[in-house]
């Protein structure tokens, strides 16, 4: 193994301390155990700081979109010679399921139905309680997070493959920050990323776990959805992804993803047409127009008159929050598959092709929960209640032919997303401690596969995974103000840019 930097050492100690943190009882810490610790903080920021998350994420926005139509579009990300590494398809993919794939198997049905019932302005379950809980879902999984990874993305791939800089969060501040981004500022800059990283990525292989048993529970009688299985779980997954790891980027992951995406879109064309296939296409369409008329009012909109309401804290801003804490992880996963492209061709492309696809999978999964509440009063909410959000999707399955069928197809998704995620994960921890390495050692990536392993498997045992969720979520304030100066960079670097002509034919 090369000699390991600093961000390398520093993060493996602190992780290995908070979890450490995080196996104290609360008998033995009963105000400092890191439960406590960070439910008050968390509480104190998205209470305090609310403000501050919806102002930055619509900056990200607005930015993201400016660049479309202003001649920094024509620059590309490597060379002027340069082009695309993967064709559109692998390159959907791939970012993808970096980007959300889990989550939007995990929330498809859960998070439109939660809102169905308890919608922020509005009596629930009436017509305008299921126009809000949709139109807020694809606001929540939409331009917004996808805009946040744009920026950093964007900032990584220009600076790397442009400007000849690692391919670490701190490089891009060197307009800004000078030489102070090689010392410990660099080191502390890089540290945030990759804390926000292990315990983002961690979170989410706990909750893929817990649907992964709920499923494989409601689908199977001798199965029990508890700790011992979600561990087994845990550790068949961790196995598969560290095998996927070792054989690279243009192996592993490239070929999980397209089986995601695949998997993905059958999983959704069946449940379409065998589903109430108008309704869905007709709540698709007449939210996509609702959502596009309302973004800029949901983009600012708190309840500073109603201060009992915090459906807008503990949904909006708790997002935005989490986006940003998985923005130096999907960020910098983009910005590796994204060399040759032209400032525009990713934004477009980054921006536009998952919020689309994020918004037809809501109205399909979320959709069709909703019209079995609204218009056959099948249980569905009831049933999330009774045996928790990670069976709302095969909730949903029980009420179609091939049930079975399409329960195990999920849980197989749900599978590959898991070790998709996972393998991705070990590949960018594994670049921002090496100092941005492309192609970072097999061993370096196989101690950060057993770091995030083993923080989901230890907290989901001591009833941590929240705690773990949170803290990623911390990470996620400083982190905001290192975006905001990101912007403030790429901007003075376009600036000193000779803009290339923009052609007319295909390049």
């Amino acid at each position: 193994m090369k000699k390991l930097t600093p961000v390398f050492t520093v993060s493996v100690i602190f992780t290995a301390l908070f979890i450490l943190w995080g196996l104290v009882p609360e008998s033995v810490l009963p105000n400092g155990n890191l439960d406590t610790v960070t439910q008050n903080i968390q509480g104190f920021i998205l209470q305090k700081f609310g403000w501050f998350y919806l102002l930055s994420a619509s900056a990200f926005l607005i930015f993201s979109i400016l660049l479309i139509f202003t001649k920094y579009g024509n620059i590309r990300l490597g060379k002027d010679a340069d082009r695309p590494e993967y064709n559109y398809l692998t390159w959907f993919a791939m970012l993808f399921s970096a980007g959300m794939g889990i989550g939007l198997v995990f929330w498809g049905v859960a998070e439109p139905m939660y809102h169905y019932y308890a919608p922020p302005f509005s009596e629930g379950q009436t017509p305008d309680a299921a126009r809000a809980a949709m139109r807020y879902s694809f606001f929540h999984w939409g331009l917004h997070p996808w805009a946040i990874y744009t920026v950093i993305a964007l900032a990584l791939a220009y600076f790397q493959f442009r400007k000849g800089a690692p391919g670490v969060i701190s490089s891009i501040l060197r307009p800004i920050l000078g030489d102070r981004v090689d010392g410990p500022l660099g080191v502390f800059i890089n540290f945030i990323a990759v804390f926000a990283t292990v315990f983002g990525v961690a979170t989410s292989l706990g909750l893929g776990a817990i649907q992964i048993t709920g499923g494989l529970s409601a689908t199977f009688d001798g199965i029990d959805n508890n700790i011992a299985t979600q561990l087994t779980v845990i550790a068949i997954v961790t196995i598969l992804f560290m095998l996927s790891a070792q054989t690279g980027l243009n192996k592993g992951i490239k070929y999980l993803s397209n089986l995601n995406i695949i998997l993905a879109i059958a999983l959704m064309v069946f449940l379409l047409f065998v589903g109430p296939t108008n309704f869905i296409m007709d709540l698709f369409t007449t939210t996509i127009g609702s959502y596009l008329q309302n973004l800029p009012s949901m983009s600012f909109r708190l309840s500073p008159f109603d201060q009992e309401l915090t459906w807008f804290q503990d949904w909006t801003i708790f997002y935005w929050a989490w986006w940003i804490a998985w923005a130096p992880f999907v960020g910098t996963f983009i910005a590796r598959i994204s060399r040759g492209r032209t400032i525009r061709e990713f934004v477009i492309g980054v921006l536009a092709v998952p919020t689309i696809f994020g918004a037809l999978w809501f109205s399909v999964f979320g959709g069709t929960g909703i019209y079995l509440e609204f218009f056959e009063a099948k249980p569905v909410m009831s049933s999330i209640e009774q045996q928790g959000m990670e069976v709302a999707l095969f909730t949903v399955f029980d009420n179609f032919p091939f049930s079975t069928v399409l329960s195990l197809l999920a849980i197989f998704l749900i599978s590959t997303f898991f070790i998709t995620s996972a393998d991705s994960a070990t590949f960018v921890l594994g670049m921002q401690t090496t100092n941005g390495s492309l192609n970072p050692s097999n061993r370096i990536k196989f101690v950060w596969g057993v770091i995030q392993s083993a923080s989901a498997a230890i907290l989901l045992w001591t009833g941590g995974l929240e705690a773990l969720q949170r803290a990623s979520i911390i990470a996620a304030l400083p982190f905001t103000i290192i975006m905001l100066l990101i912007v403030i960079s790429l901007i003075k670097s376009f600036k000193e840019e000779v803009i290339p002509a923009r052609k007319l034919h295909k390049s």
